[in-house]
Formats: structure tokens, C-alpha cells, sequence
């Protein structure tokens, strides 16, 4: 039995085709990325001392301004600090989930929590100015599954888009060799 070159595929009219060779540069910068991200969440995360400390008369300023515009009082310091939590999980979760085979994609739902665990962990067994939450926890993993439910809405309409383009070069083929016998 003789081996087939996997780099080639089979046709409708049964000749081989060359398969392209896959282009990785997207996954070269969502990995770039990733890695410029978790150091930013890492120095936010786990640095000695809160980031937002000496900052609290700046940011009762800054809730002064979005109450007198229209956001809701109920919306103070600890819900600030709770989005705050979400939004810098969601594009963890984003570029985590972009990097995840497609076929896995459902890990990133388990990595992002476990990290905001892990944080969590750390903060409190390591860090005595640091406060571990529960609440820190539910915030970040709700980043996670926004960032990742986003990806992967990006995904599907890339590979659906592909698949178009693919079926379209394809009939296209189909109707010029058909031409061409004509």
C-alpha cells in the first residue's frame, strides 16, 4: 500500500490538489498579544499594593461626574471596581479562546476562572495588602465568558465567511473547466 502525501487532497473530478501551506501569522499575534496582556494584568493583579491606592478622592471625582451625568447613584466604588474586573478579563478570554483549536474551544470557559483563582490565591497567601474576593472571582469569570463567547462569535463568522469564499472559487473552477470542454 503506498502512502499519500497529506499535503494533498482529492478534487470533485479526482485530481490531486496541492493544499496550501497554513499561514500562521494571525496565531503569531494573538500569541504576541496574549503575552503583552497577561503581563499587564499580571502587574495589575499581583503587584504589592492595590493599584487603585491614594487614588480614592480621584475616583470619587470620577463618580461624581458620571452620576451628574446620568449614571445611576447604586453605582459607586465597589460596582466600578467590579466592571473594572470584567472588562480585564474579557480580551484575556478573547485571545485565549483565538488561540484554543476550534474543536476546543469550550477549555477557555475553564482557564479563565481558574486563573482569576489563581490570582485570587496568590493575592491572599502572598500578598497582605491585597484583598482575595469571591466577588473578584464570580467578576473575572464573567469577563471570561463574555471574552470567550466573543471570540468565538468572531470565529464563526470568519469560518463561515471562509467556507463561502471556498464554495464560491470552487463553482467558479467548476465553470471554467467546464467552459474549456465545451
Amino acid at each position: 500500500m503506498t502512502q499519500r502525501d497529506p499535503t494533498l487532497t482529492g478534487t470533485s473530478d479526482g485530481a490531486l490538489a496541492q493544499r496550501p501551506e497554513p499561514d500562521h501569522t494571525r496565531a503569531r499575534l494573538v500569541l504576541w498579544l496574549l503575552g503583552a496582556y497577561i503581563l499587564i494584568v499580571g502587574l495589575v493583579t499581583l503587584s504589592p499594593s492595590p493599584i487603585d491606592g491614594g487614588l480614592e478622592s480621584s475616583i470619587d471625582k470620577v463618580l461624581a461626574v458620571l452620576h451628574r451625568h446620568g449614571v445611576p447613584e447604586w453605582f459607586g466604588y465597589n460596582a466600578l471596581e467590579s466592571t473594572a474586573n470584567i472588562a480585564m478579563f474579557v480580551p484575556l478570554a478573547f485571545l485565549v479562546s483565538l488561540l484554543m483549536p476550534f474543536r476546543l474551544w469550550w477549555l477557555a470557559f475553564i482557564i479563565g476562572p481558574a486563573l482569576s483563582v489563581a490570582i485570587e490565591l496568590t493575592q491572599h497567601s502572598l500578598l497582605s495588602a491585597r484583598f482575595a474576593t469571591f466577588a473578584d472571582v464570580v467578576a473575572n469569570s464573567t469577563g471570561a465568558v463574555i471574552g470567550t463567547l466573543l471570540a468565538q462569535g468572531l470565529r464563526t463568522v470568519i469560518r463561515t465567511r471562509d467556507e463561502r469564499i471556498v464554495t464560491l472559487a470552487l463553482w467558479e473552477e467548476r465553470a471554467r473547466r467546464a467552459g474549456e470542454i465545451s
